[in-house]
C-alpha cells in the first residue's frame, strides 16, 4: 500500500508543479555606438516561436523562421515588423536604421541593425514594442553602450521607451 501511495504521488506531484510553470516572455536588444565607424550597431535577440506567432498573426501569413529552406518573404516581413516595433531618436530626431541581416542560434533569432553616419550623440531614445501585442507580460531588455556609458532598461507595455542623455 505504501508503495502504491509513493507511486501515485510520484505521478501527481510533477503535474501539480507544472500548473504553476509560466513562460517568461523577453527579448534583448544591445545598442553600441562605435565612434570610429560613426555608426550605431544594434543586435536584437528574440525567441523564434514567439516571433513566428507574432508575424503570422500580424500579417495573416504562415511564416516559418528557419536556417534552411526559409521563404524569401520571411526576411521582408521581419524587417517590416521591426520597423513598426522599434523606433530610435538621436539628438531628438527620428533616424532610420538598416536591416543588416539575421541568424539563428537554437531557439533565438539574432537581428542585426545599423544606423550609419552618426557623428555625435547627445541623447539617445529607443522605443521597443516587440511582441507587446502578443504577450501582456512581455519584457524587452535594452542595453545601451554609448559614449563610454553603459545603461540597461527593462521596457514593458506601459513604459516602452528608454532615454539616455549626455
Amino acid at each position: 500500500m505504501k508503495t502504491l501511495k509513493i507511486f501515485v504521488l510520484a505521478l501527481v506531484f510533477p503535474l501539480l508543479l507544472s500548473v504553476n510553470v509560466h513562460k517568461f516572455y523577453v527579448s534583448v536588444t544591445e545598442v553600441a555606438y562605435v565612434k570610429e565607424k560613426t555608426s550605431v550597431q544594434i543586435i536584437t535577440r528574440i525567441f523564434i516561436d514567439d516571433l513566428e506567432n507574432a508575424l503570422r498573426h500580424r500579417y495573416s501569413k504562415h511564416l516559418t523562421l528557419a536556417s534552411e529552406n526559409e521563404a524569401k518573404e520571411v526576411e521582408d516581413y521581419l524587417q517590416r515588423y521591426l520597423k513598426d516595433k522599434i523606433s530610435i531618436q538621436i539628438n531628438g530626431k527620428f533616424v532610420d536604421y538598416k536591416f543588416i541581416g539575421k541568424e539563428y542560434d537554437n531557439d533565438i533569432v539574432f537581428c542585426y541593425l545599423e544606423i550609419a553616419d552618426v557623428k555625435d550623440i547627445k541623447s539617445f531614445e529607443i522605443s521597443n514594442k516587440v511582441l507587446f501585442e502578443s504577450f501582456d507580460d512581455q519584457q524587452n531588455i535594452v542595453k545601451l553602450k554609448i559614449n563610454d556609458q553603459n545603461k540597461s532598461f527593462i521596457l514593458i507595455n506601459q513604459s516602452d521607451k528608454a532615454l539616455l542623455k549626455f
